[in-house]
């Protein structure tokens, strides 16, 4: 019986490279920009569901926070369906699952059923750790970096896109569900390029998917973000926030102590504790705080009229296309130069190359924002920061994990940026909420600059991070990686989601 599944994993491993792998690049690329514009084009349309499905604008935040839940629910679970049933059936359901979502969610009028559209969109967060896993499946030594870089640098690029596309096609007080039809024809047509590029291949490991720990998870996840994301709409002090946060603590660890008892473990609990992955989940975690941070701060602050003190008062569409556009050009541009920097130089100098990079752009904010080039410039090095930072963590996360758990690794690393962006823009909205000036209606100027300064810190939190991997990794030295990681070692060289938000309400 052993036979079978070991003689698939070694066809696997040994398998020529596809002859296209810049198309195969290309295709996952594409999915993972579905997952990244799905998330972003809902921001700048969260007031007009509220008016025209006529409901508060606390519940259309649910908008976003039903699609964090069922991504921070579904993510390991489908990564691990990838690793031991093989991603291309997996990531052909995530698609349809994320077209039929989609295409609810232009036809509905209902909120609950944009509701339920919107946990099958969630569905596609599960995209990015699959498509990695093809990567090191599918493509030589020399390409990996590189094409691990580009997809995973689309995370950010889509977001941008989809920031862009909702400011012009809402920007005249037209119909919410307009930019969906934008997400439905990328997501058709990244399962058709899926489906005609992706290839056939055994899975890369065996066994079960440990749906009890899967539930206990899920459970604690949504026990987890439940509050970071309704937190001011329910208050930091109340009952329901605090029953959370404490529900959260003991879901979870009894999940860990229940994964240690498993002879087949949705996440290996060592996996967990590993240095290694501590790294990138820490990376990931406080580059989503600066993330949202950046959007946020910058769309709020342009968008305010000059009369408050502060400001340019721009519409939404002027916003997107004049201040954050830029950015995610540059990190079109930036995406493939990234991967080869990871390549030759190592993640994780590249990882720290790329937090200066936010120092830098929160610095400026802080202290010289008051002409639109200024801002512009800000902007332009945030985006540089995570474009950087993303296309190094796959590369982290690939050298500390065996070749079957690279789905389930990249999915943990996946919620921990997720959870970073929820934290990011909740305090984002919290700090400026708490600063509103009664005399203008709008946050006073201060509160931009600790937000500012909240950026720089999860910049900051990034260098050290990077700076303790390289000094845990020096101190480990040249020795041999564990598991089957050799050949990764060898792609790399020399080292080493936009979720859902709160917006501004």
């Amino acid at each position: 019986m052993s036979a079978g599944p070991q003689a698939g994993r070694a066809g696997a491993v040994s398998s020529p490279a596809p002859t296209r792998p810049a198309l195969l690049v290309l295709a996952l690329s594409l999915g993972v920009t579905t997952l990244s514009l799905l998330q972003s084009l809902v921001v700048p349309v969260l007031g007009p569901i509220g008016e025209q499905l006529g409901v508060s604008t606390a519940a259309a935040g649910w908008v976003l926070t039903a699609n964090l839940l069922a991504a921070a629910v579904l993510t390991p679970v489908l990564g691990r369906l990838g690793d031991t049933h093989g991603e291309r059936p997996v990531i052909l359901g995530i698609l349809a699952a994320v077209a039929l979502g989609t295409l609810l969610a232009v036809v509905t009028r209902s909120l609950p059923l944009l509701l339920v559209a919107r946990v099958l969109q969630g569905a596609s967060y599960g995209l990015f750790p699959l498509s990695i896993s093809v990567l090191r499946r599918e493509l030589p030594p020399g390409r990996l970096s590189v094409a691990m870089s580009v997809v995973s640098s689309t995370l950010g690029v889509g977001g941008v896109v989809g920031l862009v596309a909702a400011g012009l096609l809402t920007g005249d007080g037209g119909d919410y569900r307009r930019p969906f039809w934008i997400g439905l024809g990328v997501t058709l047509v990244s399962l058709v390029l899926a489906a005609v590029l992706l290839p056939r291949r055994p899975a890369t490991a065996t066994g079960r998917v440990d749906w009890a720990g899967a539930a206990v998870l899920g459970v604690g996840l949504v026990l987890l973000l439940l509050p970071v994301s309704q937190g001011n709409a329910w208050g930091w002090t109340s009952p329901g926030t605090l029953g959370c946060a404490a529900g959260a603590a003991v879901v979870l660890t009894g999940w860990v102590l229940l994964q240690r008892r498993r002879a087949q473990p949705l996440v290996r609990p060592a996996l967990l504790t590993d240095p290694r992955m501590l790294v990138p989940n820490l990376a990931g975690l406080t580059t989503g705080v600066g993330l949202f941070v950046s959007f946020l701060v910058v769309m709020q602050y342009v968008q305010t009229p000059p009369e408050a003190g502060y400001g340019f008062g721009a519409g939404v569409l002027e916003a997107a296309v004049v201040y954050l556009l830029p950015g995610g050009v540059v990190g079109i541009l930036l995406a493939p130069v990234a991967g080869t920097i990871v390549d030759r130089l190592g993640a994780l100098p590249t990882l720290l190359a790329g937090a200066a990079a936010g120092i830098a752009g929160f610095a400026v904010f802080a202290v010289a924002r008051a002409e639109p080039w200024l801002v512009v410039t800000a902007g332009l090095l945030a985006q540089v920061w995570v474009t950087v930072v993303y296309a190094a963590l796959p590369t982290l996360v690939v050298q500390a994990v065996r070749r079957s758990e690279t789905g389930v690794a990249n999915a943990v690393n996946s919620i921990a940026r997720a959870v970073g962006q929820a934290v990011g823009s909740t305090l984002t909205v919290a700090l400026l909420g708490a600063a509103v000036d009664p005399a203008t209606g709008f946050p006073r100027a201060s509160a931009f600059t600790a937000v500012a300064l909240l950026g720089a810190a999860s910049a900051v939190a990034v260098a050290l991070v990077s700076v303790v991997g390289m000094v845990q990794a020096r101190r480990r030295g040249p020795g041999e990686p564990d598991g089957d990681a050799a050949d990764v070692e060898r792609a790399t060289a020399c080292a080493g989601e936009w979720s859902p938000v709160s917006g501004i309400r």
